[in-house]
């Protein structure tokens, strides 16, 4: 027996979803088979960021990031093992492409909004971002691998946030 899917199976409508995290800097509303279950091999970011912010240093561990920029103008930089890096401009309907794994940051570069979706060949989005890594880690090895104060620590990272602003 054929069991007729519901509008919901094919659709999702991204826009009326709340965002996922939401700063000064911007919005992330993030898509993947945990709020559409249909989307068992693909999750994605809709990412906004206002003029002067910036998408977080982040790498994701479990796929490759695509990139399809609709609106605005941005540069992505991608670093690589050791000291290589790349830098790269965008503007709305150019592609672009990460490696899992490396760590990566994209900069709002003009005087609109920019926004992009990150796509992934997975089911689960996963991401880690610098501000998240250096949270989980013990204090002591922080403080002494970056050389500060232990009373300034607090400071050092308060928040974890997709988007920062300018």
């Amino acid at each position: 027996k054929v069991v007729p899917l519901s509008p919901h199976d094919f659709a999702f409508r991204l826009m009326e979803m709340k965002p996922t995290s939401k700063t000064k800097g911007g919005e992330v509303r993030i898509i993947d088979s945990h709020v559409f279950n249909v989307s068992n091999a693909i999750a994605a970011a809709h990412v906004i960021v206002h003029p002067g912010g910036m998408r977080a240093l982040h790498w994701h561990q479990n796929a490759d990031e695509w990139q399809y920029y609709i609106r605005g103008k941005g540069r992505m930089t991608v670093f690589f093992n050791g000291t290589l890096a790349r830098t790269q401009d965008f503007d709305a309907g150019d592609v672009g492409y990460i490696p899992k794994t490396l760590p990566h940051y994209i900069e709002n570069t003009g005087d609109t909004d920019l926004v992009f979706l990150e796509m992934f060949k997975t089911d689960t989005f996963m991401e880690l971002s610098l501000n998240g890594w250096i949270k989980a880690l013990p204090p002591a090895l922080t403080m002494q691998t970056i050389d500060i104060d232990p009373q300034k620590s607090g400071d050092l990272v308060k928040q974890d946030v997709p988007v920062v602003p300018a």
